[in-house]
C-alpha cells in the first residue's frame, strides 16, 4: 500500500512507533521516516503529534496506574530515582522560565530532554495538565523542526562531499 512517495504504511507505523517511546522519540521517528522515504514535511508534523501525545498519556499514567504500582518496591525505586534526577534538572529553570522552561527544555533534542521527561517534570513540579500540554506540545514541534533540519543538511552535506555513482 503506497502512502506518499516511497514510503509505506509501515514505515508510518514504525515512525510512529519511535516517535512514542522514551527512548527515541523525535531524535529517532524523523531520522527513520526520512530514511524510509516519508518528506520531510510529512515526516516532521506526523512525528511531533504522535510525540505530543505522550503528555496526556503520562498524565494519565500518573492519575491512574502509577499509584497502584507504588505499592510495589522494585517500581518504586526505579520510579523515585527518575523522578529525582528529572526535579533536579527542571527545578532552576522553573525558577527561573516558569512553565516556557518546559518548552525550553523539550526543544532541546538531546538525550533526556524529550516530551517523557518534561511531562514528568511538569507533574513532580506541580504544573497544571493544560499548560504542560501546550509547553510539551510547542517544545515537540521546535525540537521537530530541529531534528528534521539537522537530519536534511546532514544528508545535504553528505552528498556535497560525496560524489554518488548512478548506475
Amino acid at each position: 500500500m503506497q502512502v506518499t512517495g516511497n514510503a509505506d504504511a509501515a514505515a508510518f507505523i514504525l515512525t510512529a512507533i519511535l516517535s512514542f517511546i522514551p527512548i527515541s522519540e523525535l531524535r529517532g521517528g524523523i531520522p527513520f521516516a526520512l530514511s524510509q522515504g516519508i518528506p520531510w514535511y510529512a515526516a516532521w508534523p506526523f512525528a511531533a503529534a504522535v510525540n505530543a501525545l505522550v503528555s496526556p498519556g503520562v498524565w494519565l499514567f500518573l492519575s491512574t496506574l502509577h499509584k497502584l504500582f507504588l505499592r510495589m518496591v522494585w517500581y518504586e525505586r526505579i520510579f523515585s530515582r527518575f523522578v529525582e534526577r528529572a526535579r533536579k534538572k527542571l527545578h532552576r529553570g522553573m525558577e527561573k522560565w516558569g512553565w516556557a522552561g518546559i518548552t525550553f527544555f523539550v526543544a532541546v533534542p538531546l538525550p533526556i530532554t524529550g516530551a517523557w521527561t518534561g511531562t514528568l517534570g511538569a507533574w513532580v513540579l506541580g504544573l497544571s495538565r493544560r499548560r504542560t500540554f501546550f509547553a510539551v506540545t510547542l517544545g515537540v514541534i521546535i525540537a521537530g523542526g530541529i531534528v528534521t533540519a539537522v537530519v536534511l543538511f546532514g544528508i545535504g552535506a553528505v552528498d556535497f562531499f560525496v560524489k554518488r555513482v548512478r548506475v
